[in-house]
């Protein structure tokens, strides 16, 4: 009796897919219906002869019915269940967890991603995630249309697309996009080495929190702590990314369900409320074989399908390695349509897929660089790939996503730490400094107890290809990153250099109260999961005064990468006579000129297309009833060398300032000013994108205060 799955649950359903009853089979093979309950409920197993008589009523061969893999009939047709209209008059015009997130692929990728690591499932190697984008034109459109039983759905998409709501116009440009243009994009997400749908059909489990539920974060226990989400909201951007509203799902289990544990396929189609040939509809839809389950009569459930099958649905895995595959029908992303030029039909279709295709990419390697960088002895958590078809011939070749090239210095401080090769201060160029930073985790309840959770931070030397310098990126769990933000007030002439906060269980496993500090600040997150504050979950499980905490954790995080990239003063405080005179400001140098004069507390700068540095520059000011006058200098970080100046061609003050005879004058009494500048290009000794860019501010020569 080895088999797939149970006797009794497998014999219960084959008996309801063909119409027999217990009574009747038990006439069939000769014994008393008592005898045929206590197979089902799995009191008694029948003997050797007994399945061979089993499996001559029902017509399938014994074989069948000792391996249980499979049903004994596969006759019920695949087709559309449409949830009825509420009894009440309720009405939804869309689904609104969708509405929490753009209709975006850099948010598809970032919450979609996160969802497959919080389901990896050998934690000795990495799960492995691909974005196919795949558009369709003529005869290939055609059969994916016959195959999802467009002619059936039409109607529907048709009396939904004549709404004014917001889905309605959605729908409606997807119609037209589909029809007038003759193309239809797919974007396909698979992840491998993941837990995949396993669970009933409607009972508690993957398969129903992600097809029949909504807000429902089912993680399991193990790594609900480390998990990235909460809300239970990231899967609706699959939906979302839809401009039909449909997400056809293949998934290869890692536990087995009805004995099996490959290719379970169902569709789920997400419209509003209408009336179709006199029949209302609520607004979602499945697509799969109807159930033949007491009191789920005729609603679609997941269904077991074949290899030919899963290709015409262009939702063929590569490998039986567990996890699931979305596919996205009628995708596309509002951003990367905005950037497209204007041209031909042509140019314009493959500009689309070019864009969204670069976009991708893009956002896995500035979310999940960190969950890609690997040690030398230890495993990434995440591998991450894309590519692009048309009619299943290749257009952009399968690109996996490289950190190291995505975020060279930021990989680099994480590798270091990985593989135990920090430092405590920063002596020499590629050097990594660790500092630990403090986080107060409150009990829950608003108790005044807190245990002490000490977080990770990386410092190192900033590099041509991170993006802006001078940033503190905070991540915890699976390494995403949550946040990243400007550390303030950094001394004047603060070399450029990236920091890496690692809080939680991604301070590594031997981080004391990892999980209280995961927890905490899992709980601080909104739903885009992208700062830490004041939430009402923060409000409710804690305090309302519990954010003060992470107040505290940010500010002791910047005040410490200031420790760790401040100058060396202790040798020779003040310094060489010539650079005395050009830096002393009211007979104030060393140590103290940080918090005697004017000090850059923000800098957002940009190469524009002119290849020149464009700069808006925050100041702050100390309490002084005079004004401030300085000049300003730019400088660029080169690799090796000096720091060569460059001119302005530009200086605008925008608040509390005035640019005159080529000196800046802060406002007398004025805490903060702000101004904007742009580089002189003939100036430039490189390409502004070879090199980093220092802006100071100096004191003016010949002036005297």
């Amino acid at each position: 009796m080895d088999g797939g799955e149970d006797f009794g649950p497998w014999l219960a359903r084959q008996l309801r897919r063909l119409g027999i009853s217990q009574a009747e089979l038990a006439e069939r093979v000769g014994l008393t219906r008592a005898a045929v309950s206590a197979w089902i409920t799995g009191r008694a197993v029948p003997r050797e002869e007994t399945m061979r008589a089993i499996a001559a009523a029902i017509g399938t061969d014994p074989g069948t019915i000792y391996t249980r893999t499979t049903d004994a009939v596969s006759s019920q047709p695949i087709a559309w269940y449409h949830r009825p209209a509420y009894a009440d008059g309720g009405r939804d015009f869309g689904n609104a967890a969708a509405f929490a997130f753009e209709a975006d692929v850099e948010v598809l990728a970032r919450e979609a991603t996160q969802n497959s690591l919080d389901e990896r499932l050998d934690r000795t190697k990495p799960v492995r995630v691909r974005y196919t984008l795949h558009e369709l034109t003529g005869e290939a459109l055609a059969r994916f249309r016959e195959a999802i039983g467009w002619d059936d759905l039409y109607p529907h998409y048709e009396t939904a697309a004549a709404q004014e709501q917001k889905v309605g116009r959605v729908i409606a440009e997807g119609l037209k996009e589909m029809n007038q243009r003759d193309r239809l994009i797919l974007l396909r997400v698979d992840d491998y080495n993941a837990s995949g749908l396993t669970g009933d059909d409607y009972e508690d489990g993957r398969f129903a929190a992600v097809v029949r539920r909504q807000l429902d974060s089912r993680k399991s226990d193990d790594r609900e702590q480390s998990a990235g989400g909460s809300y239970g909201l990231g899967k609706a951007t699959l939906w979302a990314t839809s401009r039909l509203g449909m997400v056809l799902i293949n998934s290869t289990l890692s536990e087995a369900h009805e004995g099996r544990t490959q290719r379970r396929l169902i569709g789920r189609l997400d419209l509003p409320w209408r009336i179709v040939d006199g029949n209302a509809c609520a607004g979602p839809a499945w697509l799969g074989e109807p159930d033949t389950a007491p009191g789920s009569e005729g609603v679609a459930r997941s269904w077991w399908a074949d290899e030919e099958t899963v290709e015409r649905f262009y939702l063929t895995r590569e490998s039986a390695e567990p996890g699931t595959s979305f596919l996205i029908v009628g995708a596309h992303d509002v951003a990367s349509m905005y950037n497209d030029a204007p041209g031909d039909d042509d140019g314009g279709d493959e500009q689309t897929v070019q864009s969204m295709h670069e976009r991708l990419v893009t956002a896995l390697a500035n979310n999940f660089w960190a969950a890609m960088t690997s040690g030398d002895e230890v495993v990434p958590l995440l591998e991450a790939s894309v590519r692009t078809l048309r009619n299943g011939q290749v257009v952009i070749k399968e690109q996996r996503v490289d950190p190291h090239l995505a975020q060279p210095s930021r990989t680099r401080a994480l590798k270091a730490y990985l593989d135990g090769n920090t430092v405590e201060r920063l002596t020499e160029v590629g050097q990594v400094a660790m500092a630990r930073v403090p986080l107060k985790v409150p009990e829950f309840g608003g108790r005044r107890r807190t245990v002490e959770h000490q977080a990770v931070l990386l410092v190192t030397a900033a590099e041509d290809g991170d993006g802006k310098p001078n940033q503190l990126v905070s991540m915890r769990g699976s390494r995403m990153t949550v946040k990243s933000a400007r550390v303030p007030d950094l001394p004047l002439g603060t070399s450029p250099f990236q920091a890496v906060l690692l809080a939680g269980h991604a301070a590594g496993a031997g981080a004391d109260n990892a999980g209280p500090a995961e927890e905490f600040l899992r709980a601080s997150e909104p739903p885009e999961h992208n700062k830490w504050g004041q939430t009402e979950e923060l409000w409710a499980r804690y305090s309302p005064t519990a954010y003060r905490r992470l107040s505290e954790f940010t500010k002791a995080a910047n005040t410490a990468v200031r420790e760790l990239v401040g100058r060396q003063r202790d040798q020779n405080q003040d310094g060489p006579k010539a650079l005395r005179d050009l830096l002393a400001l009211d007979g104030v140098t060393g140590s103290a000129r940080a918090n005697s004069f004017p000090t850059i507390r923000d800098l957002d700068a940009e190469v524009d297309s002119s290849g020149a540095w464009q700069v808006k520059v925050e100041v702050k000011l100390p309490a002084r009833q005079d004004p401030w006058v300085m000049s300003l200098a730019a400088k660029f970080d080169v690799r090796s060398g000096g720091r060569p100046s460059v001119g302005w061609s530009e200086i605008v003050a925008l608040e509390n300032c005035k640019f005159v005879d080529g000196a800046l004058h802060f406002n007398a009494g004025a805490r903060t000013a702000t101004f904007r500048g742009t580089t002189d290009v003939s100036t430039h000794p490189v390409r502004a994108d070879l090199a980093g860019l220092i802006v100071e501010l100096q004191k003016p020569k010949g002036v005297s205060e």
